[in-house]
């Protein structure tokens, strides 16, 4: 059974899927200093167990999916750090090692597989915007047209994908253009599966400004995407989103926003006070969305909320 069916084939068993939550936002928690052009990237060379450790925790707090730290890793990121190509591209494939590793290790232990289905390991594909540094995957202000965001994608991609992770999260894209760029590069491998999460500005349109149902509509003729959806939005715009991709869509919607900060890019902080996340999550359920985590500022206690809630649709 090829990567796609497997992750198809798992969802249908269980009501909900928990994602893991913030990845930089932990390991900052944790006094990791991520101010920095590579952002939560930079730990996979200077506290790679850490990242282990960070995965390792999400899954212990419920998480069914965990997703490795390469959304801001790049082979050009890593060389303008002084790396090696060989070095960056192995940095890159120490991204998906580390969360293989902490699944595994997680799943060892089988008392703790009760009602919850075998943890997946997923491979991150940050956008464009990601590799700038200047926020722009919250704006979508691209100039690069969508065969230059494919020449962009195509070798993360590539090492990604040799990586043998269980799905691709391409994730906060603010435009459908990259998706579709993405997704031109990923019909390379057409075992290998993908959920595609944008970047939104409002319950209608991605940050870069096309409708959301444009979006569900173009990608549910897509075999490769296992999932549509938002992530790093604020979640009082989620429900609607959901709605707007359930009406245009049969697969599964994947949601994992953020808790209703706003991010300065030029300070990489947040500012604001955030949102109550867990009053959403049963919304964001009955809205539609069968997988759900959360994205920048969320924590593993946000993620036991999610799989408590989880739990008690089982019962």
């Amino acid at each position: 059974m090829d990567t796609v069916a497997r992750n198809l084939e798992r969802y249908p068993r269980y009501p909900l899927l928990v994602l893991d939550g913030a990845f930089g936002t932990e390991l900052a928690r944790r006094g990791f200093d991520t101010n920095d052009e590579l952002w939560s990237a930079k730990a996979l060379f200077e506290k790679p167990e850490l990242v282990e450790a960070v995965h390792r925790d999400y899954y212990e707090a419920g998480a069914d999916v965990s997703t490795s730290a390469s959304y801001q890793a790049t082979v050009e990121g890593f060389e303008k750090k002084g790396f090696t190509r060989e070095q960056a591209k192995e940095l890159i494939v120490r991204s998906v090692r580390l969360v293989q590793q902490a699944r595994d290790g997680f799943w060892q232990q089988k008392a703790k597989r009760a009602g919850r289905p075998q943890p997946l390991a997923a491979a991150s594909v940050g956008p464009y915007g990601a590799y700038l540094a200047d926020g722009s995957e919250y704006r979508g202000d691209y100039r690069a047209s969508r065969a230059e965001l494919s020449d962009f994608h195509a070798e993360r991609l590539d090492i990604l994908v040799a990586a043998e992770p269980d799905i691709l999260a391409c994730e906060t894209l603010p435009l459908l253009d990259e998706a579709l760029a993405i997704l031109a590069d990923l019909h390379r491998y057409p075992d290998m599966g993908a959920w595609i999460s944008f970047s939104c500005k409002d319950e209608a349109h991605t940050c870069g400004g096309d409708a959301i149902a444009d979006c569900a509509r173009l990608l549910d003729k897509e075999r490769q995407v296992t999932a549509i959806g938002v992530n790093c939005t604020a979640p009082q715009y989620v429900a609607d989103l959901i709605r707007n991709i359930r009406a245009h869509t049969t697969k599964p919607v994947v949601v994992y926003p953020n808790t209703g900060e706003t991010y300065d890019a030029v300070t990489k902080t947040w500012h604001g006070s955030p949102t109550p996340y867990h009053d959403f999550v049963r919304q964001w359920y009955e809205a539609g969305a069968r997988l759900i985590g959360g994205c920048c500022r969320t924590t593993p206690d946000d993620i036991r909320g999610i799989a408590a809630f989880r739990a008690s649709l089982q019962k």
